[in-house]
């Protein structure tokens, strides 16, 4: 490799960054590999996201930038997470460059980056998206030191975002920290007869717990009562929880969602069954009276699919 001394306002200049359209430039950019080294393109994306204004721009730059995964890339995306207010950016552009700075920083996996996410996450006059994308960020690094503070997002009563709340509970389930438990447990024993209008966080933590995928008696009752839930996702994620579990319960819990009154309830509680004991569940629901034609049709394609392959 010879080294050479990059002009980077000439590359600019090339790419047509004051000139042509966004996507223009976007394409030159993403054509820029086909002339030099990895390490000069690191140099050049790191320039782009120091020196160019244009949202847009920057982010396809963030994408282009993930396969080298450099350090020095790095620290400027974590420059542009912690940017919370700036005269180049518009809100709205901002808040979207933030937030695709995070999901990046997530896959370096560097857990020097986790204070810094936990200062956005836990930043009540952040923009919610740009708080849910460091608590999904949190969950991907899998840094155990953001337990903590997760949980206390979960169950904080003053969080306004239940957007956020969710994303805190699906990175605790990332996470696999069993800590997590009991406090997630809590918080479904808690909120009983309130539930109905955060729908979608009982579905997360419902997940976060079959994840954590530990036998405990209290984390059963919940998984028996989500079953039961008016929520049809609450209780495919029950079931799946179930499934990958180890209580001797479970297969008996499953068959009863056979008989739920959404259909595809019904056909995860199969697919989990099959997973659990194997072909025998299909012949059952096929050759016995009781289980409807929603079922039956799915044990075939089940076998069609899967047996007949083999």
């Amino acid at each position: 490799m010879v080294n050479r001394v990059l002009d980077f306002s000439a590359i600019l200049k090339e790419c047509g960054v004051d000139k042509l359209s966004a996507q223009q430039v976007i394409r030159n950019i993403s054509k820029l590999e086909e002339f030099y080294y990895d390490a000069e393109l690191v140099e050049i994306y790191n320039y782009i996201l120091t020196n160019v204004n244009n949202p847009e721009i920057l982010i396809n730059v963030i994408k282009l930038s993930e396969s080298h995964k450099a350090a020095s890339t790095l620290s400027i995306l974590l420059d542009l997470l912690l940017l919370k207010k700036s005269d180049k950016f518009e809100a709205e552009s901002l808040i979207n460059l933030r937030s695709v700075c995070a999901k990046t920083i997530s896959k370096y996996k560097d857990t020097s980056t986790v204070s810094a996410l936990l200062y956005c996450l836990n930043n009540k006059t952040e923009h919610y998206r740009v708080r849910l994308a460091c608590a999904d960020a949190l969950g991907r690094i899998g840094d155990r030191f953001a337990v903590e503070s997760l949980i206390d997002v979960v169950k904080d009563e003053d969080e306004k975002s239940v957007y956020v709340k969710e994303s805190a509970a699906a990175a605790l389930g990332l996470l696999g920290d069993v800590s997590a438990i009991d406090p997630l447990v809590s918080i479904m024993e808690s909120k009983q007869g309130i539930w109905d209008k955060f729908s979608f966080l009982k579905e997360r933590i419902v997940e976060a717990l079959g994840k954590l995928n530990i036998n405990n008696k209290r984390v059963l009752r919940v998984l028996k009562q989500s079953l039961g839930d008016t929520s049809p996702m609450v209780r495919v994620n029950a079931i799946e929880a179930l499934m990958n579990s180890e209580y001797e319960e479970a297969e008996e819990l499953i068959r009863t969602a056979l008989k739920d009154e959404d259909d595809e309830v019904k056909k995860n509680a199969l697919i989990a069954l099959y997973n659990m004991i194997g072909r025998d569940i299909l012949d059952e629901v096929i050759s016995l009276p009781g289980y409807d034609n929603v079922l039956k049709e799915e044990a075939q394609n089940l076998i069609n699919e899967y047996e007949e392959e083999g």
